[in-house]
């Protein structure tokens, strides 16, 4: 569903409890006085039919009696009546209702479909909205709405709490309670029949009252819906999350060790990620976490100097640090002299900064000052143990003065140890905005807090390079591979197969050929040359070394037919079902210096196709040295899931090992992640090793499961790929051709080149002002767009270039519903009057009219005569607002074929 009608749920002006009851410690008795208690500014109707009054107001027997139908209703009464309740409320005009009630899914209705299925069938007809069933509720402080059954108040705020969880929801409201937290919103999703994760995340991401949300997230059952809302909320908002069940769900049978490897939390935490997102694993967590982004500066780096009087602690901040993939600040010789100066001569001379038991204010705040002025700090973490020779409180005063004078954007994090003499430090530096923690490891983790969500934040806004602008896939020639095998009624491609479908996809391979017996693998390995690599062929061995199918720098006929038939001896005696189609003959890749990696994909049963990098050979399941991410990859997300391993830092070279190849990585990586959305066939594919190098990579081994998909291969990714297909070329008015496109994440240094061509009036007309110079951060947003919730159709050049202009675009964004997309056209001055304005606007009227928009509308200054001429030329309908100089246009749009809900 979508946000329709969610304002009758989270913003009524009139409420139903349907149930409401005398009954001590009944739900419906509880439902009813929290919603009298929390003070509901508008009308709340009791409805109850053994019932003349409930707890002193009037009730109803049914929601027809009562003088209103009311925009939204709480449902707290058994699960056989939910249905009719729910057809009864459509009727009246009720737009939204809490369902309470448990058990519906379990439950048979008297059509024989379930109880949950026949209350949605109720709802259907009026667009009725449904939370729940089987959830604790939802508050919203703010007017005084609380539809819930929960045991306490929630005080009002700007935080929003969305869970899975019932009794999560009450565990948070105790933990709010005590620590006198506030929400704008407390949901309860419970089953979500209806009303889901992502239909709130929309809501409450554009909700103004909301400055952060906090989710508990148990699971995701449409990963597209999730993803694309995830990431729009998170633009606007600190969006933290709580992902339960971080084991693995139980043995995972795989084909290769892709499959086996990409585990389902390692899934979630990429997708988490790729959102824009931050992850926290606790409820304390979760809290301090989005305290200290409430309070955070912008992080430029991850750089964390350690200022304390205490070694101890110190040393556990550092070590704390390292655990959590943080980095200590290295101080430059300047910063260690001005230390000088100012320290005892015992200090540490390095970083943490042990100043000394006995410091005084004045010390923490000439060393304050030392670590400020020094640009190779990002962040300062000041530690106090309590000791009988210096004030806590002075210095805590002492960092304070620090921080005013200095004013630089650099985060100051303190951690004030003890309980007793630290209390009144800790409340000079909260007084002063300075963000205090318990222990030296809490503060730590607040400052990977901040690491991590800054990262996540910049995969959203960073221009990726483009590292193959000349790649032409052979999607033909592999899916040719790939047909023969499903057509023989085989899963697993050989591994001649396999590589030739890497090889179609430009990833370089080590030739290998097949041999149907010992005698005739001695043959192809003299014509090869030695030393060559022999390994046996069959559909039912996975991994073969298991069974001793792999022997490597065979040196002559003879030693590979010797090999060939011990191999086929052990095979008998350890697999004797195994079928033997023969051996694979290779030449020796002679690269001593080259790393092993592991890099594959496979499908996970949420998200879809997922891409894995790693460190390889044969025991990669030991080693567990992986990361995971979501296709579509580019350049820069590509670095960033290798940047997520262990062996990345070997990758970058050490003493005599030169670095490897990076861009030949991070090219293998970005060609599967488009072979995964070019063929939907491809289940899992395992690269094992890769070897990589200075001179790049060559995949020795590879396997590729594959089976039956349906035609549409990017539908199954979790992100909608670049649509490829909305391409198009367009010849204009003076008979010149334009390729019109959607516009890519790499285009943004010509968008900034189009913007600084504009004239004054085109900006006006454009933004209804003057703007002469967007930051990057919104250039980023125009052009990092998510394909499916908006669209951006840029026209340039048909033989694109790196120096290509952008010479038009026209942009359009639809309600999360599809009912009205709204558009913006600006081309540049020098090509009006050729028709690009006219075959822009045609593109993406016929795009919405394709994706189900009823209509599409603009708002065009009342002087803007060329684009009011224009947009009546396409059938645009003008109202005029003359007190604002504005004139609305809107195109109704005939009903399209296909279905009106996103792409």
């Amino acid at each position: 569903m979508t946000v329709r009608n969610l304002d009758s749920l989270f913003r009524p002006s009139s409420v139903a409890v349907i149930g409401a009851s005398n009954t001590p410690d009944s739900v419906g008795t509880v439902v009813f006085r929290n919603m009298l208690r929390a003070g509901f500014g508008g009308i709340v109707t009791p409805i109850n039919p053994r019932h003349a009054a409930v707890q002193g107001v009037r009730a109803y027997a049914t929601v027809s009696e009562a003088p209103d139908p009311p925009d939204m209703a709480v449902i707290c009464t058994p699960p056989a009546t939910v249905p009719g309740l729910i057809r009864e409320l459509g009727e009246a005009g009720t737009r939204a209702a809490v369902v309470l009630t448990a058990g519906l899914a379990s439950l048979e209705g008297p059509s024989g479909a379930s109880l949950q299925h026949e209350m949605l069938e109720a709802a259907r007809p009026y667009r009725l909205r449904i939370l729940g069933p089987n959830c604790v509720g939802i508050m919203v402080p703010g007017i005084g709405l609380n539809g819930s059954f929960a045991h306490l108040d929630v005080l009002s705020g700007s935080l929003a709490f969305l869970s899975q969880s019932g009794g999560l929801c009450t565990a948070v409201l105790d933990w709010a309670s005590a620590g006198d937290i506030g929400f704008s919103h407390f949901v309860s999703l419970g089953d979500s029949a209806d009303v889901d994760v992502g239909d709130v995340l929309d809501y409450l991401g554009g909700d103004p009252q909301t400055t952060a949300i906090l989710l508990y997230l148990e699971s995701i059952d449409e990963a597209r819906k999730f993803m694309s809302a995830a990431r729009a909320a998170a633009r606007n908002k600190p969006v933290l999350v709580i992902k339960s069940g971080r084991e693995p769900e139980g043995a995972k049978a795989a084909a290769s060790h892709t499959g086996a490897l990409a585990g389902a939390d390692e899934v979630y935490d990429a997708a988490l990620s790729r959102t824009g997102m931050l992850r926290v694993f606790e409820i304390d967590e979760l809290f301090d976490a989005v305290e200290t982004l409430a309070r955070a500066k912008p992080l430029r780096g991850d750089r964390l100097a350690v200022l304390t009087n205490g070694g101890g602690p110190g040393v556990m901040a550092a070590d704390a640090l390292s655990e959590r993939g943080g980095r200590l600040a290295e101080l430059s010789a300047e910063t260690i002299d001005k230390l000088g100066a100012v320290l005892p001569a015992t200090w540490s001379r390095g970083n943490p900064v042990d100043i000394i038991g006995d410091a005084p204010g004045e010390r923490y705040a000439g060393a304050m000052q030392a670590l400020l002025d020094n640009p190779g700090v990002d962040a300062i973490l000041v530690l106090h143990t309590p000791t009988a020779l210096a004030s806590g409180a002075d210095a805590a005063r002492a960092v304070v003065a620090a921080v005013r004078e200095h004013g630089a954007g650099r985060n100051v994090l303190t951690s004030w140890l003890g309980r007793k003499t630290a209390t009144e430090g800790r409340q000079i530096l909260r007084g002063a905005g300075i963000p205090t923690y318990g222990t030296p490891e809490h503060a730590v983790r607040a400052f990977m807090h901040m690491v991590r969500y800054r990262r996540n934040q910049d995969l959203l806004m960073e221009t990726p390079p483009s590292l193959l602008e000349d790649f032409v896939a052979g999607a033909g020639e592999a899916m040719e591979v790939i047909r023969q095998a499903l057509d023989e009624g085989r899963s697993m491609l050989t591994e001649p197969e396999a590589k030739t479908v890497l090889g179609a996809y430009g990833i370089p391979v080590v030739e290998t050929r097949i041999a149907a017996d010992p005698s005739e693998a001695a043959e192809v390995a003299t014509e090869l040359g030695f030393p060559v690599a022999l390994k046996i062929l069959s559909p039912d061995v996975t991994h073969k070394s298991d069974v001793g199918g792999v022997a490597l720098d065979l040196e002559s006929a003879f030693a590979v037919s010797g090999a060939a038939h011990t191999m086929l001896e052990r095979l008998s005696a350890l697999r004797p079902e195994a079928l033997v189609e023969g051996f694979t003959v290779q030449r020796m890749a002679r690269r001593p210096r080259s790393h092993e990696l592991i890099v594959g994909t496979a499908t996970d049963p949420v998200f879809g196709p997922v891409i894995l990098f790693g460190q390889g050979g044969t025991a990669v399941e030991l080693v567990q040295d992986r990361a995971v991410a979501l296709p579509p990859l580019n350049a820069t997300l590509a670095r960033e899931l290798v940047s997520r391993t262990r062996i990345s830092k070997l990758l970058a070279g050490y003493r005599d090992r030169p670095p490897a190849d990076m861009e030949a990585i991070l090219e293998t990586l970005i060609k599967l992640s488009q072979l995964t959305i070019d063929l939907p066939e491809v289940a899992e594919i395992d690269v094992n090793p890769l070897l990589a190098d200075e001179e790049g990579v060559l995949a020795l081994d590879a396997r590729i499961r594959v089976e039956r998909a349906p035609e549409d291969g990017a539908g199954r990714l979790a992100i909608r790929p670049y649509p490829k297909e909305l391409e198009e070329t367009v010849t204009l008015r003076g008979g010149s051709a334009v390729l019109m496109r959607p516009i890519r994440p790499e285009d943004e240094p010509a968008h900034r080149d189009l913007f600084r061509a504009f004239s004054n009036e085109d900006m006006r007309f454009r933004f209804f002002g003057l703007v002469r110079e967007l930051p990057h951060s919104q250039m980023a947003r125009y052009t990092q767009i998510d394909y499916d919730r908006e669209m951006a159709f840029i026209a340039t050049d048909p033989e694109e270039s790196t120096d290509t202009k952008t010479l038009g675009v026209v942009r359009v964004v639809a309600d999360p519903d599809n009912t009205e997309a709204e558009f913006a056209i600006i081309v540049r001055s020098d090509m009006k009057g050729q028709g690009l304005g006219h075959a822009l606007m045609e593109k993406v009227i016929r795009y919405c009219h394709d994706r189900g928009t009823e209509a599409i509308v603009g708002q065009v200054l009342l002087d803007n005569h060329r684009m009011l001429t224009l947009a009546e030329t396409l059938g645009f309908k003008k109202h005029y607002d003359a007190a604002a100089e504005i004139v609305e246009v809107r195109l109704e749009l005939p009903a399209a074929t296909g279905p009106r809900s996103r792409p």
